[in-house]
């Protein structure tokens, strides 16, 4: 039995009598293999399948009047890292690759916030989560106050994204799986701060959500002791993908072109 297509069979119903045909046929991108020098490894990539995670490169960290100062840590470990993801991101945006910054945005009133998040965030010298900043500049962490937002020293392009999260992880109870997964993105490189906290939880997430990890191991600080860092470092060799660095993905995706002339302050500026 021969079966017959009605002459509008795949079209999407329209109230004012016209067809529109619906599709599914997404294109499909033209792959981009490189052999990246890592450790303990090389390992190839297809770079149209890879982006550049960014993790909490934002002021609360980083400016010398944010939280992380107020509390009393040392944010020159983290601070020092800035020219580097700045040079990363300038390079992997000229090659085509999404740059995805990834940053603390809760909500004001906490109210997806465990307790024990909360009290941890606590100091005898600073406020926590969502409390007025010492700074005066609005609430800490809170989703587009100024302690969420990247720091001024760093190129935001209107071509990145930003994901906000609300866990060490930024891969739990957010958009951002959806995010890479729409984008059929399958391979991450790893920026940011800091290394044994955010940068880690989220790698870890992310193999086990079955994405390929690389952490940049130049491009990641963090103000833990280096034990910490070190130890780091050996288990995502050992268990959760390879550590590259940037020079070893310049030399894939070719260095990023000079930089105009600064139009930003150093990160030790007063606030205005």
């Amino acid at each position: 039995m021969t079966t017959k297509l009605r002459p509008d069979a795949g079209k999407l119903f329209n109230p004012k009598g016209n067809a529109q045909n619906m599709s599914f046929v997404r294109s499909r991108k033209q792959q981009r293999i490189v052999l990246l020098e890592a450790t303990p490894q090389p390992v190839e990539l297809d770079l149209a399948a890879t982006a550049l995670v960014v993790v909490d490169m934002q002021n609360d960290f980083l400016h010398p009047e944010g939280w992380f100062a107020a509390r009393g840590v040392d944010s020159a470990p983290v601070t020092a890292v800035v020219p580097a993801v700045e040079r990363l991101t300038s390079a992997i945006r000229q090659a085509g690759i999404p740059v995805i910054w990834l940053n603390w945005g809760i909500r004001a009133d906490r109210a997806n916030l465990p307790a024990t998040f909360v009290a941890k965030g606590c100091s005898a010298r600073a406020p926590t989560y969502a409390e007025p900043s010492p700074s005066g500049r609005g609430r800490i962490l809170v989703r587009d106050d100024w302690g969420a937002a990247t720091i001024d020293e760093l190129t935001v392009d209107p071509s990145d994204i930003l994901v906000h999260k609300h866990r060490l992880s930024g891969l739990w109870d957010n958009e951002f799986d959806s995010i890479l997964r729409q984008r059929e993105i399958t391979t991450l490189l790893f920026a940011g701060v800091n290394t044994d906290r955010c940068v880690f939880s989220t790698l870890q997430d992310a193999g086990f959500l079955g994405y390929d990890c690389v952490l940049v191991e130049d491009a990641c600080a963090t103000v833990s002791p280096d034990f910490v860092r070190d130890a780091v470092l050996y288990l995502v060799r050992l268990l959760h993908g390879v550590v590259a660095t940037s020079d070893a993905i310049f030399s894939v995706i070719g260095k990023p072109d000079p930089a105009p002339l600064p139009q930003t302050k150093a990160l030790e500026r007063s606030a205005p």
